[in-house]
């Protein structure tokens, strides 16, 4: 972004509507993170269809973020029975990256779930992607454990609300 340059942020809970904008966000985002990542394996993330994003836009909390009214980026979140929550499928377009998008949907997140009472959420990232490790730890999250269940290190990573 240029010095001078400003955009208009809007975040907003997504709406069926949304489902092929947030299929391409995710599409781009993750298709970035597999290559970062140097992951070699299938990621759940690329083979997701519209109809999967919308059955989790009626099942989940999906937000959307948007700058100048383009759809730039999103994430899932599902509360589960115990007051605990999983964050999903986070991303931000490539174009985008690094100009506060991801920052300010976490801290929407990070709004809702207090909200709701959650006490505890976790994500799951590679744990070789340096960046993303860093972005999540100054978030507040830290690394419960390492899974190794979809053929490359995964870190559960896990953030506690008051």
């Amino acid at each position: 972004m240029k010095d001078n340059q400003f955009y208009s942020f809007n975040i907003r809970k997504a709406t069926v509507e949304d489902a092929e904008a947030i299929h391409e966000i995710t599409r781009e985002a993750f298709t970035k993170y597999k290559a970062d990542a140097g992951i070699t394996s299938d990621v759940a993330a690329l083979t997701e269809t519209v109809d999967d994003i919308i059955e989790d836009i009626l099942k989940k909390h999906v937000f959307i973020a948007f700058i100048d009214n383009e759809p730039v980026g999103c994430v899932r979140v599902e509360i589960l029975p115990d007051k605990t929550a999983l964050i999903t499928r986070f991303g931000v377009k490539t174009k985008y990256s690094n100009n506060g998008v991801g920052k300010t949907l976490i801290n929407v997140v990070d709004r809702f779930l207090s909200e709701k009472g959650v006490k505890r959420a976790g994500l799951y990232t590679a744990s070789r992607h340096t960046a993303l490790i860093n972005f999540y730890y100054a978030r507040g999250f830290h690394v419960d454990s390492i899974l190794k269940d979809k053929g490359y290190a995964r870190a559960f990573m896990v953030k506690e609300y008051e």
